[in-house]
């Protein structure tokens, strides 16, 4: 009986140590992930392509300025903690990326995204979610008539399409919107915020071209051939220190904290893009 009794005082001690050791580790969230399909956002798009040797040049910037593994972790471009707050939380110049350095490459403002063709009226698209939970919202966006792909996209540039609430997704779940008359090129923009047992929110750009319109071309310069070098009786037009919000050209040059740079290819800078942090968009001069 002695025996017995130590045997069974010994399995209550570990049992406990164990539940004491599982209190002690950090919560972890559970795991609702997912993007748009159709149209596919430029994370999925990205991915689709093989992130190490997309044959799209915004897909490459794109990992130049971010690397492969945000394209690996393709449905998760996400906020844990969003609880609604989108706007307050994701600041303009960096919905695409949710507001993560790590997505940054989402956000860069180039002409060349792959883009679905389509057209106003009625349009059926996919959410594709790999972790799906009941109970969740669902918001769509389309940029204004008249915005640019060439110019950081801002909260202001979206106009709201359609909500579905209380949804309960599958693994692809099928809505059709309506989509406004539009020119060019734009973004459909969609939020998936969780309702029940979690705040997290996910954001999802997809570019799409309804054709016409005046969009500016596409970058000829890429991420993996800077601009050749400028003879010295025309050297590249100096932009002054390096700011935020500045729309800069293929071969300008600034300053940052001393160190001269020179622009790889255009686009308009945001923070976070800083010469050191963006080498897919500046070189040293």
């Amino acid at each position: 009986m002695k025996v017995r009794h130590v045997f069974a005082l010994s399995v209550a001690v570990v049992v406990a140590a164990a539940v004491v050791v599982v209190a002690l580790l950090p919560a972890r969230p559970a795991q609702a992930h997912g993007t748009m399909s159709d149209p596919p956002s430029r994370v999925y798009v990205c991915k689709q392509q093989n992130p190490e040797n997309p044959s799209n040049a915004a897909c490459r910037a794109a990992i130049e300025l971010g690397g492969t593994q945000p394209f690996y972790d393709w449905n998760e471009v996400s906020l844990l903690g969003a609880g609604g707050r989108h706007r307050e939380l994701i600041p303009d110049g960096k919905l695409c990326s949710a507001g993560r350095d790590k997505y940054r490459g989402l956000d860069l403002a180039r002409t060349d995204w792959p883009a679905k063709r389509i057209s106003p009226g009625p349009l059926t698209i996919t959410y594709h979610a790999t972790a799906p939970h009941a109970n969740s919202n669902f918001e769509f966006y389309i940029t204004r008539a008249g915005w640019s792909p060439a110019q950081p996209l801002r909260w202001s540039d979206l106009v709201p399409i359609q909500t579905f609430n209380n949804q309960n997704p599958t693994t692809f779940t099928n809505w059709t919107i309506t989509i406004p008359p539009r020119t060019g090129r734009h973004i459909v923009y969609s939020i998936w915020q969780r309702v029940v047992g979690s705040e997290e929110a996910f954001y999802t750009c997809s570019d799409v071209d309804f054709g016409g319109g005046s969009n500016p071309p596409p970058p000829t310069s890429t991420t993996t051939n800077p601009p050749p070098p400028t003879s010295p009786t025309n050297p590249p037009p100096s932009s002054g220190t390096w700011a935020a919000g500045t729309s800069y050209q293929a071969g300008a040059r600034v300053t940052y904290n001393g160190q001269s740079y020179q622009c790889r290819q255009p686009h308009t800078a945001i923070p976070g893009w800083e010469p050191p942090n963006a080498p897919a968009l500046w070189q040293p001069a």
